[in-house]
C-alpha cells in the first residue's frame, strides 16, 4: 500500500498545482475517473496488450457521466500512457487530502443502522462539526449490525455512540 501512495503522490500534488483555480471542479472529475478506474474489468481491459492507451482513454471517457474538461483528459492520458491507470484510485485520495488540508476540512464517516434524511444530517454536521472542531464532508454508510446510533469515524478519531459498541462494553463490564 505504501508504495501505490508513493507513486501516487507526485501525480496528486501535481493535479493538485494545476488545477489550484477551480479545485471544486477538479474534485468532481477526480472522483468520477476514481470509480471508473477502481473497476476490475477495466483493469483488464486496460492491461491488454492489444489494446492501446487510446481505446482506453476512450472508453473510460465514453463511460464518465460528468464533464471531463481538456485538464481532466490530458490529466487521464498521462496516467494510462504512463501505465499508472491502477494507481488513480489512489491519486484521488491524496487529491482530496490536499483539497481538504487547504480548506481545513476533513472528511467524515456516518455509519448508521437506519437512512438519515437530509435536516437530521444537516443538523448532525454541525453538532459533529463543533465535536471535532473543524469543518466536516459528511458521507453515510448503512450498516444495520450496529442496531441503533451511529459510528462517526474522521481520520484516525472515532466516535462510537451506537448500541452494539453500548452492548459491547456492558459484555465488557459484566464479564470482568
Amino acid at each position: 500500500m505504501a508504495e501505490l501512495a508513493t507513486i501516487a503522490r507526485p501525480y496528486a500534488e501535481a493535479l493538485f498545482k494545476a488545477a489550484a483555480s477551480d479545485l471544486a471542479a477538479a474534485s468532481v472529475w477526480v472522483e468520477a475517473l476514481k470509480d471508473i478506474a477502481g473497476d476490475a474489468q477495466l483493469q483488464q481491459f486496460a492491461d491488454n496488450p492489444n489494446v492501446t492507451a487510446a481505446q482506453v482513454h476512450d472508453l473510460i471517457t465514453g463511460v464518465a457521466k460528468v464533464a471531463m474538461p481538456d485538464m481532466a483528459q490530458n490529466f487521464l492520458r498521462t496516467v494510462i500512457e504512463n501505465g499508472r491507470l491502477s494507481v488513480l484510485p489512489e491519486i484521488a485520495v491524496q487529491f482530496r487530502a490536499l483539497k481538504n488540508a487547504q480548506s481545513g476540512a476533513s472528511d467524515a464517516v456516518v455509519h448508521s443502522a437506519f437512512a438519515i434524511d437530509s435536516a437530521a444530517l444537516t443538523e448532525l454536521g454541525s453538532t459533529l462539526e463543533k465535536r471535532f472542531a473543524r469543518k466536516l464532508n459528511l458521507s453515510v454508510e448503512l450498516q444495520p449490525e450496529l442496531i441503533g446510533g451511529i459510528r462517526v469515524v474522521v481520520g484516525d478519531e472515532v466516535l462510537d455512540c451506537s448500541v452494539k459498541a453500548r452492548l459491547e462494553q456492558m459484555k465488557v463490564a459484566l464479564t470482568a
